[in-house]
């Protein structure tokens, strides 16, 4: 392995040619569009778009905020054979900060979050819609570091009520809001692939659950591959209303993975794969994966961001990975969105022109402009790789930072 490095303004770049090319060996996860963890990282990423077009409209800009530490806690149903209700609520923990004010003119924070998390669930679970219980936990709170002097009030108390825009920071230079990394990796194997598409299969609108109302979004998938064959343990839901009898239930189990083998042979021809399907099913008893409304989120389930699919949408122990729940930060400046997602693309971008396993890892100290991560690791298990070429690479993305925001905001970049 050959390692180079390099420097520009305050960043150090390293990269690191001939390193060893991933084995076939693969455990994935992926959480569906019901799960209650999803739930509550695209909710957050719901809140946080809202609240940047309204201010973006009203003031020219996206005030500060995060809602990063959204939770769901599962209320109670009852389930029958045929018809089902729910009998306690789902209870909305929106838990953040978001300037409530700026230049003397209020902002409706409650109204808008509100109107967002009651469209979202109405869209995502409509048997919840009228069981929500909304609790909220919203400040304007500045971030440390204030220290009253006689001198005057110190700058960041308006962060979170700003007399007008001009009072952002970021207006003038992006620093990173915190220390912290990003991480992205390239190519996604064939199993990884097929793990995604088969998750979205059964979770998201498409042909197989239009055919089938009485598939669930509440999905969950854990699969390993050894490169030759693949075993995989599958959650798929039921929704008691278009399921009238255990017999019923059966019949639609076997439909699943009679789907899961045609879509098998599609993505992984000529290997063998070993499905599992709502392994603590007890048919005697009756205690199957049955639902109201397609979520474990109404039966005492709880959902918190940034404990579910990573930006890429998987979760893949055996590659790089780190702890950041991206959804719901802040688009402009927060490094644990931006910089996942910058990695996330860059390492794509490496792979499509030197080929070869990819690695990218971008590092900011808290304060230090956000296009110069005080660390930048790039690993190529390529051979023959221009370093001057990574580096153009490397700085093209760091200077895409304001169209990145950009995007999250008017065209929703999809993460988890």
């Amino acid at each position: 392995m050959q390692r180079t490095s390099t420097t520009f303004g305050p960043s150090h770049l390293v990269i690191e040619t001939g390193a060893p090319q991933p084995d076939d060996t693969t455990i994935v996860e992926r959480k569906g569009l019901g799960h209650p963890d999803t739930l509550a990282d695209h909710l957050a990423e719901r809140l946080s778009r809202t609240y940047s077009q309204y201010t973006v409209e009203r003031f020219g800009a996206v005030l500060h905020h995060n809602f990063d530490k959204l939770a769901l806690l599962g209320g109670a149903s009852e389930v029958r054979y045929g018809s089902g209700k729910m009998t306690s609520p789902v209870r909305v923990l929106i838990n953040g900060r978001a300037a409530a004010v700026c230049g003397g003119e209020e902002i409706p924070v409650e109204e808008l979050a509100e109107a967002t998390v009651r469209e979202f669930f109405a869209e995502r679970l409509p048997e919840t819609a009228d069981h929500l219980d909304l609790r909220f936990h919203i400040t304007s709170n500045s971030s440390p570091g204030a220290v009253l002097t006689e001198g005057g009030e110190a700058e960041r108390t308006r962060w979170f009520a700003p007399r007008s825009v001009d009072d952002l920071r970021e207006r003038r230079v992006l620093l990173a809001n915190d220390t912290s990394l990003g991480t992205g990796w390239a190519p996604e194997n064939r199993f990884e692939s097929f793990v995604r598409e088969l998750v979205d299969h059964f979770s998201g609108d498409g042909p197989f659950t239009a055919q089938h109302p009485w598939c669930g979004s509440d999905v969950k998938l854990m699969g390993y591959w050894d490169g030759q064959a693949a075993d995989i343990v599958l959650c798929v839901p039921q929704k008691c209303t278009f399921v009238g009898s255990r017999a019923a239930y059966l019949d639609n189990k076997h439909t699943v993975l009679t789907e899961c083998d045609r879509l098998a042979a599609l993505h992984l021809p000529g290997a063998p794969v070993r499905f599992r399907l709502n392994v603590r099913d007890v048919p005697e008893k009756d205690e199957f994966y049955l639902t109201y409304t397609g979520s474990s989120i109404e039966s005492g389930d709880e959902g918190v961001v940034g404990r579910g699919n990573r930006v890429n949408g998987l979760i893949t122990p055996l590659r790089p990975m780190n702890m950041e729940g991206a959804n719901g930060k802040n688009p402009v400046y927060h490094v644990g969105k931006l910089y996942n997602l910058a990695a996330t693309r860059l390492a794509q971008r490496l792979h499509a022109e030197f080929g070869g396993h990819v690695e990218a890892h971008l590092v900011s100290a808290t304060g230090e402009r956000l296009d110069r991560p005080w660390r930048i690791l790039v690993r190529l298990s390529s051979d023959d790789v221009p370093p001057a070429k990574v580096r153009k690479l490397v700085t093209d993305a760091l200077a895409a930072f304001p169209d990145l925001t950009e995007e999250i905001i008017h065209r929703g970049v999809v993460m988890s």
